[in-house]
């Protein structure tokens, strides 16, 4: 018998207690059941999400509110800046390329943080710019951006800032209304526990009022349909109902949790995760490492996605390799969402037995105890 377990940023872990309430009966959704159901989780999610805005609940994917939040917030032929580090940094541009905009990009190179500076730069030279879109945590590439450092140049000037948040929510500290974040998208299959299926849009007051004026063709993700309907606490839309029964189980614990000791645990993991592959002579791939998961370069003589198929086919491990142009390069091991020490214990021992397998000169222990000294303090 084998046990599997999951280690990459998405999907993630589930806890008993969410897996629970999904399995109950189904309820219609234009019941009053449903709809004292609908409220708690979206009182709850402005807890997550720090605001005292509305949220929305898509029945989506993350990339679902990433086009939401383009269509609308932009028109028609409107310019705009996106910082493009990675696959998810890429894919901002290519939705908003989809719908005719004008893409001022920001390169950074992968494994490389964007200077919030040249995000000044690009603004002072495109006065024009209508949104910046941003990912936060990118996934890809294992990197966090200074999200709060970004926003607070672009508050100084009329563009709206889009924010993913897709892999930050529920990891790292995001209070989207003291920062100033105009749209903050996320998903529900990763720091949230749950299944993959639903997705959340936080706007601003600038954000709403450029709703307003949107051109761009929208009709399943037109947002002022959905607030003027959710504020009913119901959806335009049929929506994902046993999802919305684990998403207020989820809340639940993550209430319970508290918000600090939540930020203040996957940090811990993080931590203990990239000092254990580098005890065990690995390199980081992220100058500035996300908590959500730790990429690490494959080592020389290696075969990259040996590791990934040796620790999932004979360790029971689902890790992540690289994406587009860092295949084969790098290998991601996440510890978000429904994740704890012993995850974190395990991941690393797999490791160790997988590196040796592959003929990587590994002393077996190092790097489970360069993860304990991190987690024992």
């Amino acid at each position: 018998m084998k046990k599997f377990r999951l280690l990459a940023p998405g999907p993630t872990p589930v806890p008993p207690e969410v897996l629970l309430a999904m399995a109950q009966p189904v309820l219609h959704h234009r019941t009053p059941e449903f709809e004292a159901l609908f409220a708690q989780a979206r009182r709850a999610l402005q807890w997550l999400f720090q605001t005292r805005r509305e949220v929305l609940i898509l029945a989506a994917s993350g990339t679902g509110a990433m086009e939401g939040a383009v269509v609308n917030a932009c028109s028609p032929g409107d310019r705009v800046l996106v910082i493009r580090g990675g696959k998810f940094g890429e894919r901002w541009a290519e939705i908003c390329q989809a719908y005719g905009l004008s893409v001022i990009p920001v390169e950074v190179p992968y494994g490389k943080a964007v200077d919030p500076q040249a995000v000044a730069a690009a603004l002072r030279g495109e006065p024009s710019i209508a949104a910046v879109f941003v990912t936060h945590s990118e996934t890809s590439t294992g990197v966090l951006h200074d999200l709060e450092a970004i926003a607070a140049i672009v508050r100084q000037t009329p563009a709206l800032l889009v924010a993913d948040a897709i892999t930050s929510l529920g990891v790292v500290n995001l209070p989207s209304d003291a920062w100033g974040v105009d749209v903050v998208v996320a998903g529900s299959q990763k720091a949230m526990m749950l299944p993959p299926g639903l997705a959340f849009a936080c706007l601003s007051d600038r954000a709403w009022a450029a709703a307003e004026r949107a051109r761009l063709p929208r009709y399943y993700f037109n947002f002022l349909v959905e607030r003027k309907i959710q504020a009913k606490h119901q959806t335009a839309w049929t929506p994902a109902i046993s999802l919305i029964a684990g998403l207020k189980a989820a809340l639940d614990l993550l209430q319970a949790e508290g918000l600090s000791a939540i930020f203040a645990r996957h940090e811990r993991l993080a931590r203990a995760t990239r000092a254990a592959v580098t005890a065990l002579g690995l390199d980081l791939f992220a100058e500035r490492p996300s908590p959500a998961v730790t990429a690490v370069k494959v080592p020389e003589g290696v075969d990259g996605g040996a590791i990934v198929r040796v620790l999932r086919d004979k360790h029971g491990i689902s890790i992540a390799g690289g994406q587009g142009s860092m295949q084969g390069k790098i290998f991601r091991i996440a510890t978000l969402g429904y994740a704890d020490a012993y995850d974190v214990l395990t991941g690393i021992a797999a490791l160790e037995f997988t590196l040796a397998e592959l003929g990587y000169p590994v002393r077996l222990g190092d790097g489970l105890r360069a993860a304990q000294d991190v987690l024992q303090k």
